[in-house]
């Protein structure tokens, strides 16, 4: 119920948010790290997005609640939420066989 609440409320301020984060070098970046490179974020990387959100949660208020302690572990929500390609991209790259395609 909170995972719906809080991701209607950033899908109606999407088009603001994507506009304020990319005037934030490397957020959209770095926020997507996790979806796009199945890598975790450092320590370093999740205080990095703390404060570009502390930043714009003076436009999007709902954002604050990703700088409280623990909302670190919401930052998957909000890539899911924030991501811009049509075809989202699943746990393996198949072709429409349903192979495995070779990604070189």
């Amino acid at each position: 119920m909170i995972r719906q609440i809080i991701s209607s409320t950033i899908a109606k301020n999407k088009a603001l948010l994507l506009d304020e984060a990319n005037k934030i070098n490397d957020f959209m970046r770095l926020l997507m790290k996790r979806k796009n490179t199945r890598q975790v974020w450092t320590k370093e990387e999740r205080q990095i997005l703390r404060a570009h959100l502390w930043h714009l949660s003076s436009y999007i208020p709902v954002l604050i609640i990703f700088c409280l302690p623990g909302g670190s572990l919401l930052f998957p929500l909000l890539a899911e939420v924030l991501d811009r390609r049509k075809n989202k991209r699943g746990s393996a790259e198949q072709d429409p066989n349903g192979e495995k395609a070779t990604i070189i």
